[in-house]
């Protein structure tokens, strides 16, 4: 009983505490949308903010920030976001990438 409970219990973290596939990607620049993008293809986004251009990557079913003029880089260093509700955040330049899909991990995201 107890095996067997700890594996419901595993197979329960595993698959409910997890965002779900993603099925598209929002860019923003300065608190407005400025790309509503599906992830079935590749692309490249160049998104303008107060520091320069910021280089979003889109590929199926995953996104990254590949390139941003802020100093620290966290937004580059965050790597491909796989996950629905899943955000990157270049505070510095104004500019976010965040994937949408059915089962985010979470309803709201502020900032």
């Amino acid at each position: 009983m107890v095996v067997l409970g700890l594996a419901v219990c595993v197979h329960a973290a595993l698959s409910l505490w997890r965002g779900g596939a993603p099925d598209g990607a929002v860019v923003r620049a300065g608190g407005r949308v400025v790309a509503e993008v599906d992830l079935g293809r590749e692309r490249l986004i160049e998104v303008p903010g107060p520091l320069g251009v910021t280089v979003i990557e889109i590929r199926p079913g995953r996104a990254r920030v590949a390139s941003d003029p802020g100093p620290r880089q966290y937004c580059v260093r965050q790597g491909w976001l796989t996950q629905a509700g899943a955000v990157a955040i270049c505070a510095p330049n104004q500019v976010s990438l965040s994937l949408t899909g059915r089962a985010a991990d979470y309803d709201s995201l502020n900032y």
